[in-house]
C-alpha cells in the first residue's frame, strides 16, 4: 500500500472514494432520507476544499497496486472534531473499499497516523467510531484503542452516538 497525501486537484477523486466508501459502511443501516442529507453535507465541494486547505488537517489516498483503495484524513490543535488538547491527533476518517478490506489497509493507516503522530511530538491518538459498528471497534482494541467517552453524530436528522476511543503513544 501506498499513501499519498491529497492536494486540492485530488478534491473530486475524494468526494467520490468518500462518498463511496460512507455508503458501503452505513448505508444499510439508515434511511435513505439520512443519508442523502449526510452526504450532501458532509461531501459538499466547497467543505471538502476548506478541509483539505486547513493546515491543522492532513488527507491521504491509500492505493494498493495503483488502485484506489481508500483514504485516511487526521486533524490535530484546534481543527480535531472534539477538544482534546495539543498533545492528541485525531482520525477522522479511515475508510477502505469494500474490494480491499481484509487486507490489511486499516492497520497500515493507523500505523502511520501513529507515526505522524510521533513527528508532530502527540502522546495520543484518538478517534470515533459509531456505537453500532462492532467490527471496527474490535479491530481498533486490537490495535490498543480504549473506550474513553462518546459524543453525538448527527446522520440527517439522527442523532448518533459514537464511542471515542484512543491509544497512548
Amino acid at each position: 500500500m501506498q499513501l499519498k497525501k491529497i492536494t486540492l486537484t485530488e478534491l473530486p477523486v475524494l468526494r467520490q472514494i468518500s462518498i463511496e466508501t460512507f455508503t458501503d459502511t452505513f448505508g444499510a443501516q439508515n434511511t435513505p432520507e439520512n443519508l442523502a442529507a449526510y452526504l450532501a453535507a458532509a461531501y459538499d465541494p466547497a467543505k471538502l476544499q476548506q478541509e483539505l486547505t486547513d493546515p491543522l488537517s492532513q488527507f491521504y489516498l491509500a492505493y494498493v497496486d495503483q488502485q484506489l483503495a481508500g483514504y485516511l484524513k487526521i486533524n490535530y490543535a484546534t481543527a480535531q472534531t472534539e477538544a482534546m488538547g495539543d498533545a492528541a491527533l485525531e482520525v477522522e476518517r479511515i475508510y477502505v473499499r469494500p474490494a480491499f478490506k481484509r487486507q490489511g489497509l486499516g492497520r497500515q493507516m493507523i500505523a502511520r497516523a501513529i507515526t505522524l503522530a510521533q513527528q508532530l511530538g502527540k502522546t495520543k491518538l484518538w478517534l470515533g467510531v459509531w456505537e453500532h459498528n462492532l467490527p471496527a471497534q474490535q479491530f481498533y482494541a486490537k490495535l490498543g484503542f480504549i473506550r474513553s467517552g462518546q459524543h453525538s453524530f448527527v446522520m440527517g436528522d439522527d442523532p448518533q452516538t459514537d464511542l471515542i476511543m484512543t491509544k497512548e503513544l
